[in-house]
């Protein structure tokens, strides 16, 4: 039984071929954060409770967030040309009194749009709330209302996305947790660190007295009035479990291996 009072932690495993997570976009063009947003985290949450865009979202947003970069992936850029396979001039998004999208004024016959991602990265994100509702999330992740997107809706997540709940403090947590990676980004580091047994992995974790402010708190998705607030957030680094057995025979950094660049 569930006790409101009581608080828990879901750790989720966010990883896909394609990431984005994005807190500012302008114009034509559509970043990605590094690591995952507290927005996009909630509207993962959201999507799976199946609460429309225009939900309260108080409690979700009050979750502590955690985030761990086990495999920080690379960036990719999607480029984008559109014109009319007629020769016309593009429409404007500005419409008419009758409804009409009006032309572009001066006429634009070539719209370019740039769009990042994140590929191959995987990220675990802790979030902390009341035992109560921490259950209900679980729940809700692993039989979602709607379809579930690390950051747009394009960029499905792989599995295992949920790894369950945990106790004790959410530095704590994610410091405890088994390192994410892929076994040949494990087992090409393992080579030249001698399996050693914990690897240091940045983190993000929420902190009223943290030194750094992102603008990425969402209080409301509806369409017509997608607002954010602030939070602040403290940066370190986890000494996180690699799951390799030590080499007792490694004394420094390994040589030049020449499988490296096939992941073997």
């Amino acid at each position: 039984m569930t006790s409101p009072d009581r608080t828990s932690v879901l750790v989720l495993r966010l990883a896909a071929p394609l990431q984005s997570w994005g807190d500012r976009s302008t114009f034509n063009r559509r970043e990605t954060r590094p690591e995952p947003t507290k927005s996009g985290v909630v509207g993962l949450l959201a999507a799976a409770a199946g609460r429309p865009r225009h939900a309260d979202l108080a409690d979700l947003a009050g979750l502590g967030l955690g985030v761990r970069i086990d495999q920080p992936g690379t960036l990719l850029r999607d480029y984008h040309t559109v014109s009319d396979y007629r020769g016309r001039p593009l429409l404007a998004a500005a419409v008419t009194a009758k409804g009409v999208q009006k032309p572009t004024a001066p006429a634009k016959h070539t719209h370019i749009t740039q769009r990042f991602y994140l590929q191959d990265a995987i990220f675990l994100a802790a979030v902390e709330g009341s035992e109560e509702l921490i259950t209900s999330l679980e729940h809700a992740l692993r039989h979602p209302a709607f379809p579930l997107a690390l950051g747009r809706r394009s960029c499905v997540p792989a599995q295992p996305l949920v790894l369950g709940q945990r106790t004790g403090p959410l530095e704590d947590v994610l410091r405890a947790e088994p390192w994410q990676a892929a076994p040949a980004v494990r087992r090409r580091w393992g080579r030249a660190n001698g399996n050693a047994s914990h690897v240091d992995l940045p983190a993000t974790l929420d902190d009223p007295a943290g030194d750094d402010v992102r603008d990425d708190v969402p209080l409301s998705f509806a369409p017509t009035n997608r607002t954010f607030t602030t939070r602040r957030t403290r940066h370190t680094y986890l000494a996180a479990p690699t799951g390799l057995t030590p080499d007792p025979t490694h004394t420094g950094p390994a040589g030049h291996d020449p499988f490296a660049l096939l992941g073997w």
